[in-house]
């Protein structure tokens, strides 16, 4: 019991082993859809599949063991998705750069908030940071991350008259989809443990006899990373691109990562008596760290789980709930090819239920006020119709600093805003 107070915080006056491990499965379950989605999305820029899953697998390790024995917190921690998609479909695929290109803004941030959290700077931007603007942001990356999954299975696709439109849903990936998009709802909705993991397992074998599934087997050795280890590129590492991606990154972890901590700490009562969370400079530094750690890897930006809080529903309170989620990270690591199986169609319904979630922020947006809700609706609308993350958060700043001003709110503007508001400016007006 010594040992693991010492190591995980773990107190038998306020849970129990067996209720710390069960919380840690229920948070793996709820939160393991990573290891099918991440291979699926880097794979379009040719990147090795079962490479990324060992990747994905070991910087959810590394960061959710360091969750556990640094902040004791019962978190977990894996490639973020809507940073991933950002990753994928932005800057690579939108503004052109390599894969390469983008693990190197990703060492960067990971860096950047290793000295942000020393110096505690990250928590200063984000009190800067006016609050409609940031549920703005999680719930306009929740429409993206939907549209994206619709657009990947085939129920929406290209039209050269009105840009989109509905494609076959009657048969095939498309079909699949709305099946799988069923199950899962239904799952959820009824509580299910684990109900985005079983959806997507349950929509893959429904495409089997559909011929949608490809079975590639269940078990294997983890797959090489030497691929995608350590592949840095630093030909454009000073360029403006290079620092609008890496604040981007910067600013959908760090919001992510404290809309995550304060939402379950708060529901879990890991807050102090002014309301402040217990041990969020640790949190953020396995966050950070993790991070880092992810792009040596060679995945995305490594975030904290919002899904941890089905684990805290089951009682978890410690780091021994987080270290049962790396263990079970662990274990995956040899259940590749059976991950690897899944098709687009079934991690679509997925993608659009995490999408359903992430609009929740949109809730706390003050509608009347049209100086908060404009600026806040102008970001989120901008980032599925511009297919850019990175527009919507660009825009959406320098709206809410000039709206303000004309509307002579001065007080309301800091002098961040001011600051990103101009060089956000200067970017589309020079590049």
């Amino acid at each position: 019991m010594n040992m693991l107070k010492k190591l995980f915080g773990y107190d038998p006056a306020i849970t129990t082993i067996r209720t710390e491990i069960l919380a840690g499965i229920t948070t793996f379950l709820t939160m393991s859809y990573i290891l099918a989605i991440n291979p699926a999305m880097f794979s379009e820029l040719d990147m090795p599949a079962g490479a990324v899953f060992t990747s994905t697998a070991l910087a959810a390790i590394i960061g959710t063991f360091v969750m556990a024995v640094w902040a004791k917190l019962p978190f977990g921690l894996a490639p973020g998705i809507g940073l991933n998609a950002f990753f994928v479909y932005t800057v690579c695929m939108g503004m052109g750069y390599t894969w390469q290109f983008a693990l190197t803004a990703v060492l960067i941030e990971g860096i950047i908030f290793i000295l942000m959290t020393v110096t505690n700077l990250r928590e200063a931007i984000v009190n800067a940071i006016p609050l409609s603007m940031r549920n703005a942001i999680g719930a306009g990356i929740g429409l993206f991350i939907a549209f994206i999954g619709l657009q990947n299975a085939g129920v929406i696709v290209d039209n050269g008259s009105t840009l989109v439109e509905l494609g076959d849903i009657t048969s095939g990936s498309a079909l699949l989809a709305l099946i799988g998009l069923l199950i899962t709802g239904f799952l959820y909705i009824k509580n299910v443990r684990g109900a985005m993991l079983i959806g997507i397992l349950v929509t893959t074998l429904i495409g089997i006899p559909m011929g949608v599934t490809e079975f590639k087997g269940v078990l294997s050795s983890p797959a090489p990373i030497g691929d995608i280890f350590c592949k840095f590129e630093w030909e454009h590492v000073f360029s403006l691109d290079m620092v609008v991606v890496v604040f981007t990154f910067l600013f959908i972890d760090m919001f992510d990562t404290v809309g995550t901590l304060v939402g379950v700490c708060t529901k879990a009562g890991l807050v102090n008596e002014d309301g402040t969370v217990k041990k969020i400079k640790e949190a953020f530094m396995a966050d950070a760290i993790a991070t880092t750690a992810g792009a040596f890897l060679g995945t995305s930006t490594t975030t904290t789980y919002v899904e941890s809080a089905s684990g805290v529903a089951q009682g978890g309170r410690t780091g021994l709930t987080a270290f049962t989620i790396a263990c079970c990270f662990a274990i995956a690591l040899f259940f590749s090819p059976l991950f690897l199986s899944i098709p687009a169609a079934a991690i679509a319904p997925v993608l659009i239920m995490v999408g359903l979630m992430m609009l929740e922020p949109i809730t706390r947006i003050p509608f009347n006020d049209f100086t908060e809700s404009l600026p806040a609706f102008i970001c989120i609308i901008m980032m599925p119709l511009s297919y850019s993350i990175s527009n919507g958060i660009l825009i959406g700043m320098i709206a809410y600093v000039l709206i303000n001003l004309i509307c002579g709110k001065f007080r309301k503007l800091t002098p961040t805003m001011y600051i990103l508001a101009a060089l956000f400016i200067l970017k589309y007006i020079f590049i």
